[in-house]
């Protein structure tokens, strides 16, 4: 019995680790039309991605409660490493789901935050989520050992790479003409709010 809950608690972390980095790849591009094509491909998956990634995620955890439970209570024999290293991975893991949960409410829940915390802040929990899920995997993942630096780094730093060129980007639309028409377009108090702060910005600029 334990036996079987460890293969099944180790296929569902093979499953989900990769699901949460799709899905974090999409939610990057997801609402950035600047990004053309790409931004247009990753609409039609990213929701589907997560859900899954989302179902993945707490059967590993369900799986790999019970799996430490039979490692704690010495019903299957000890990791290669010490049991407070051990239960320490897994706190990092708890850390990582209730992250991922935030941020799935702030997406299914958007009513429920209010600002400074708005839907669009509490869904950005999932990248801290995806964070504690990368040193999970690296510090108590037996089947990374040996390729966090050949695979887990490179595709972590590419995930860096396409968040810090998504920031850029944004950064660059408020001074944008683009921007400003999309804010005179919506008579909203925030959005007039926005758009005084941009004519502000342009003033300063020229």
């Amino acid at each position: 019995m334990s036996r079987l809950v460890w293969l099944l608690d180790r296929g569902a972390a093979l499953v989900t680790y990769p699901s949460l980095y799709l899905a974090v790849l999409t939610g990057i591009l997801y609402s950035t039309g600047s990004f053309g094509m790409l931004h247009e491909a990753v609409r039609r998956v990213h929701i589907e991605l997560s859900v899954f990634a989302t179902v993945v995620t707490l059967l590993h955890t369900g799986l790999g409660v019970l799996d430490a439970w039979f490692v704690v209570t010495g019903q299957v024999p000890a990791p290669a490493y010490s049991t407070p290293y051990f239960l320490g991975g897994v706190a990092v893991g708890a850390g990582a789901l209730l992250m991922l949960v935030v941020a799935v409410l702030g997406f299914t829940d958007a009513k429920r935050f209010q600002r400074p915390w708005g839907p669009r802040v509490v869904h950005s929990f999932a990248y801290a989520g995806f964070a504690f899920g990368t040193i999970h995997a690296a510090a108590i993942g037996t089947d990374l050992t040996g390729l966090v630096r050949p695979l887990l780094g490179p595709s972590v730093a590419f995930l860096v790479y396409v968040l810090l060129l998504r920031l850029l980007v944004f950064r660059e639309i408020p001074v944008g003409a683009t921007a400003i028409v999309a804010f005179v377009s919506h008579h909203t108090p925030d959005r007039m709010t926005a758009f005084d702060q941009v004519c502000g910005q342009l003033q300063t600029l020229l």
